[in-house]
């Protein structure tokens, strides 16, 4: 049965993740070990006492809006359109939160979280999420808007596994979903099917008490089933069967990333985060420093380990340590509690 704490693990543990390695991405391992020593970063660089999230969090944010303003009923092909156009409008009003200094009227699904001074700041917005939404959002898994395989689209995906959680929508629905809101903005198979798989994941381990491996193991069996004869489906399995057995066996974390990837796409992404979430899976601070510690993506592979796990050991698995100082903690808390009620709120 799910739990208010995984929900605010899910959200809290994503944004520890991302902030930790916001201060490293683009920085190679070799300088990472130089600048924090050999264990790595392990604790906010913080500013001014703060530990700013990028703009994973910040689009993770308003996808949790979109779904919270949908109120579609059901699961057929209407009601899976409804979420994808609900989900794409809050995505334009995060796109006009880095146009802006300051609040402007919500004009899409982003409703309160249009008021929130703190999101209108650009923080190194993925250039393929800014120009498919500067185009309208219009992207369809049918009707590409290009044709990238970049993480931008499952580093944001962890509410929709939660908002479904629960509810009588069957986990097929939840993962098309899933790959639908990915494909607003990446058209690239490899950048939607990590979406669907991270939607499954989090959905399967709140709502079923799955662990991590059973989850990801599920998933996989299912988007066989849901997305029968897509283009590079085999590709991307190998890959995350690749991370489970990597996670079972014997190679310190900084060889096995590397032997997954760096995380610019989705699908390297999603493995590397998966890899630290199962390696890891009774230490969150352990599980985020792999899932950072590297020359790739580490705010991207970093949320995502960090909304897996934290989905999984709850809020209470979460050291002190990464809550303390966390920006926008308590919207994110105000989320996480919405999702769990699984209505919409309004409040400043």
């Amino acid at each position: 049965m799910k739990q208010l704490q995984q929900y605010t693990g899910c959200l809290l543990g994503g944004a520890a993740g991302d902030a930790l390695g916001y201060a490293v991405e683009f920085t190679s391992a070799g300088e990472i070990f130089r600048r924090y020593g050999p264990a790595g970063i392990r604790s906010y660089a913080l500013r001014d006492g703060v530990a700013l999230i990028s703009d994973d969090t910040q689009m993770t944010m308003f996808t949790a809006a979109g779904l919270l303003a949908c109120g579609a009923k059901g699961a057929d092909a209407a009601a899976r359109q409804a979420y994808a156009q609900s989900i794409a409008a809050a995505y334009l009003d995060w796109y006009q939160t880095q146009r802006h200094s300051g609040p402007v009227p919500a004009v899409g699904s982003g409703g309160w979280l249009m008021d929130v001074p703190e999101l209108y700041s650009p923080r190194a917005p993925g250039n393929t999420c800014m120009s498919a939404l500067a185009a309208g959002g219009k992207g369809t898994i049918e009707r590409p808007v290009n044709h990238s395989k970049g993480c931008g689209g499952v580093m944001r995906a962890a509410p929709i596994g939660l908002y479904f959680a629960g509810r009588p929508e069957p986990i097929a629905f939840s993962d098309a979903v899933g790959a639908d809101a990915a494909a607003v903005t990446h058209g690239h198979t490899l950048g939607w099917l990590p979406s669907a798989l991270l939607a499954h994941i989090v959905r399967r381990i709140v709502e079923c008490g799955d662990t991590v491996l059973d989850a990801v193991a599920d998933g996989l069996d299912s988007l066989e089933h849901t997305f029968a004869g897509v283009a590079h489906w085999e590709a991307f399995r190998a890959l995350m069967e690749k991370a489970i057995d990597l996670a079972e066996g014997d190679l310190v974390d900084l060889d096995a990333v590397r032997a997954l990837g760096e995380g610019w796409t989705g699908d390297e992404a999603l493995a590397i985060a998966a890899y630290c979430a199962i390696r890891h899976r009774d230490d969150f601070e352990a599980c985020l420093a792999a899932a950072v510690n590297h020359s790739g993506d580490s705010d991207s592979t970093g949320a995502i380990a960090g909304n897996i796990l934290g989905a999984s050991l709850g809020e209470r698995g979460i050291p002190e340590k990464f809550l303390t100082g966390l920006e926008l903690q308590g919207t994110l808390r105000q989320l996480a509690e919405a999702l769990y009620q699984n209505s919409n709120i309004r409040t400043a």
